[in-house]
């Protein structure tokens, strides 16, 4: 079923909402209407990515009416400092959004993946752009079915819990998690968005993980997040390395992404 926009913009009359049932990818739109000064707020939702974006230039798997594939324009009073700690905001906000539409837990798996069990059901991605942020967010809603080289990663809110959900509900309980997880940061600083990313992720510390880093394949047990939101992991030598980038996953499992 087509994506309901009208029923978004019902919700939020105050907020630009752009809507493309097709698109390359969000967040490239998202930056040329900030560009074009367009305010903070300002949404693009799709229908359908043909080229959605993930992390280190992946492609975010965007099939058209079944998930819910959306970029934020945000001014945020932040330093660049506080970027990575944004990330780890932007997974909170959407645990919190599955949860209210779906009442489904999800756990979060640094920096930016939110899953359920032990596969991916949402991420989030954030680039810099001068004074502005653009924050995209892609989440599996009614997916019965991934492609191949994805299916033992992924999952869909349906497959979860066995029932379709309202992709326009999600984007409606999104938009105010976001706004409400981004004031957090800025009036409380750093500390309270890493101390509830700490207690909600099972990845944060005690977890045996392999990290695919710039520089090869780390193996350890998370310890913990850093001051800036990066993840130290203690190696079976008992040195810690901090792990400003790469991708993370449970040991024993297959590749992460």
């Amino acid at each position: 079923m087509p994506f309901d926009i009208q029923s978004v913009r019902t919700r939020y009359p105050e907020r630009v909402i752009c809507y493309y049932p097709s698109i390359d990818s969000t967040m490239p739109e998202a930056e040329r209407l900030a560009k074009a000064g367009c305010g903070a707020g300002t949404v693009v939702v799709a229908d359908q990515q043909t080229a959605g974006q993930g992390r280190y230039g992946r492609v975010w798997y965007s099939a058209p009416a079944t998930g819910v594939y959306v970029s934020l324009v945000l001014r945020p009073a932040l330093s660049t400092a506080s970027l990575p700690v944004l990330m780890l905001a932007l997974g909170l906000a959407t645990a919190e959004a599955i949860a209210r539409v779906s009442d489904l837990e999800c756990d979060l798996r640094w920096p930016n993946d939110v899953l359920i069990g032990d596969k991916r059901v949402a991420g989030s991605l954030v680039q810099l752009m001068d004074r502005f942020v653009i924050a995209g967010i892609g989440s599996n809603v009614n997916q019965t079915e991934f492609p191949t080289e994805i299916a033992d990663l992924a999952t869909s809110l349906q497959i979860a819990s066995g029932r379709t959900h309202s992709r326009e509900e999600l984007v409606i309980n999104l938009l105010p998690a976001v706004d409400s997880f981004c004031k957090m940061l800025g009036a409380g600083g750093k500390d309270a968005i890493l101390n509830m990313f700490s207690r909600r992720s099972s990845y944060a510390r005690g977890k045996r993980v392999v990290v695919e880093a710039v520089d090869g394949t780390i193996e350890g047990t998370t310890a913990g997040l850093d001051p800036s939101g990066f993840l130290m992991i203690e190696q079976d030598d008992g040195t810690k390395r901090l792990i400003v980038a790469g991708g993370v996953r449970a040991a024993g499992t297959g590749r992460g992404e």
